[in-house]
């Protein structure tokens, strides 16, 4: 008995809206890849953020460590096989020790950078992992030079990955 109210169903109520997985309510846009069923990897900030600490982990142990000016670098080429079906993009982790401040600090500090490489992850190839660890300078820095360091670096990752895949040479065995 629903007292003089309709109960709806979602469904009825949101015909454009779907369920994920945990029971909540998922929009579907015209620009979602995955509404068609068909896997199309664009640069999806959401997506494109490195979350597990397994994945930190193997970016610092299989990748290369950079500096620049205001931050330190990591930097790890994904395998083909390693590319997941519903994400295959360019992934970027952020951290921000205690040393770089209070809580407030590392915060505006994460934030920063967050936009800064959000802005500029169409520069980095479909196949790289990042893992940026900043300096307390970067709290102070005009957001205009730090967006140019990020995009630099970025830049730099897209040149080490070219220069790995030329050096690599063909699988294929000699041919008779």
């Amino acid at each position: 008995m629903t007292n003089g109210r309709q109960a709806n169903c979602a469904a009825a109520v949101y015909p454009a809206r779907a369920f994920c997985a945990r029971g909540r309510r998922r929009g579907i846009r015209d620009n979602d890849p995955m509404a068609d069923g068909v896997s199309i990897p664009q640069p999806d900030w959401p997506h494109a953020r490195l979350r597990k600490h397994a994945d930190y982990q193997r970016v610092y142990k299989a990748g290369r460590k950079l500096q620049s000016q205001s931050m330190s670098y990591f930097f790890r080429l994904r395998g083909a096989d390693e590319l997941a079906p519903v994400y295959a993009g360019p992934r970027v982790g952020l951290t921000a020790g205690r040393v770089l401040g209070k809580a407030v600090e590392r915060n505006r500090i994460k934030r920063r950078l967050r936009e800064a490489a959000r802005a500029n992850l169409g520069l980095l190839p479909q196949f790289a992992d990042v893992v940026l660890h900043p300096r307390k300078l970067v709290l102070d820095m005009e957001f205009a030079k730090l967006e140019r360091e990020v995009a630099k670096i970025f830049s730099d990752v897209t040149a080490q990955s070219s220069k790995r895949q030329n050096a690599q040479p063909n699988q294929e065995g000699p041919k008779a």
